[in-house]
């Protein structure tokens, strides 16, 4: 705040209430010989202002008590401006912020988060899932940190995986899992237009797409094939179901990251796909990141035995290729 501004907000405000003083002062003031003056009626002095044909208001001082109200008022806006932010660029006595309040109450939540991660110490991912108070409070830690990509059940979006089936981009087991939230990943998926040419991208295509159980012209399918060998399996292995090391997911399920009809499978080998996630260690610490993890694999497995074989999401932990 620059120094004029200030200082017009600390002379508009000063002004202001010594002019509720005087307004104070002036209503409760001894009119003398005026104020009780009475009229031909016998009744104290009238203001003349007169409402339904015979309403008058008499020009009396306010009540004692409601003026007392109005001073207490006066006083309490003073001691409040000495004591707190409010006349300009004055921080007040006791130097009271709402940045430094919101810091305060945050240092005590960390706090008390700290403690009871402490007994946690030293438990294992399977320990930890199995741990109901800690599952509680990696579920909060998931709404706060997770859920915007994943969705707050987990499931996952396009391009964002479905975290409750147990199909899995970089490895489903514990420490591949705590590897991702702790260290983050990130996949490419190179375009393959420029490689393969139009007819090359819908062969290839339709070749995916049968491994899954869709069905394809035939001649696609065998064109499509024979050019998967030379430019996709690589990655993706011969037999197409992927490769964890890589990132590259099994096309051989009916699991799909970037949805799994003719047109996404058809633009994803021809333009290609990057995902990253952002490593969490850095943002959460390590206690934090494990109850993560834990969290995770609690959610798959519990889905996965809820699930019917081959019954995996679309938007999944899988993907196109």
């Amino acid at each position: 705040m620059s120094s004029h501004v200030s200082l017009f907000i600390v002379v508009f405000t000063l002004v202001n209430i010594l002019a509720c003083v005087w307004l104070l002062w002036w209503t409760a003031r001894d009119r003398g010989s005026q104020q009780h003056a009475a009229s031909a009626d016998g009744m104290p002095e009238r203001t003349g202002h007169v409402w339904d044909g015979d309403l008058e208001e008499y020009n009396n001082p306010l009540p004692r008590w409601w003026l007392g109200v109005f001073i207490i008022t006066v006083l309490f806006g003073a001691v409040y401006l000495y004591l707190f932010p409010g006349l300009g660029s004055f921080a007040g006595a006791k130097n009271w912020t709402s940045v430094g309040q919101y810091e305060e109450q945050m240092a005590r939540q960390r706090a008390l988060l700290d403690q009871q991660l402490a007994s946690l110490h030293g438990a294992s991912l399977d320990q930890l899932a199995a741990n109901p108070a800690a599952m509680a409070m990696a579920k909060n830690l998931f709404g706060a940190n997770c859920s915007t990509c994943h969705g707050s059940d987990a499931r996952g979006a396009k391009g964002f995986p479905n975290l409750t089936d147990g199909d899995w981009l970089w490895g489903g087991a514990g420490e591949a899992v705590h590897e991702t939230i702790a260290n983050g990943r990130h996949a490419v998926m190179p375009a393959l237009g420029a490689v393969l040419g139009d007819e090359g991208v819908n062969e290839v295509a339709s070749y995916v797409l049968s491994l899954s159980g869709v069905q394809a012209p035939a001649d696609w399918v065998a064109a499509g094939k024979e050019r998967f060998a030379m430019v996709c399996a690589a990655c993706h292995g011969a037999d197409a179901t992927g490769n964890q090391l890589l990132g590259a997911p099994n096309l051989t399920d009916k699991t799909w990251l970037f949805g799994g009809d003719f047109a996404a499978v058809s633009a994803t080998i021809r333009e290609g796909r990057e995902s990253t996630m952002p490593a969490h260690t850095p943002l959460l610490g390590d206690a934090k990141v494990r109850l993560l993890a834990a969290y995770v694999l609690n959610l798959s497995a519990s889905r996965v035995a809820q699930s019917p074989p081959d019954a995996g999401a679309a938007g999944g932990n899988g993907g196109t290729p």
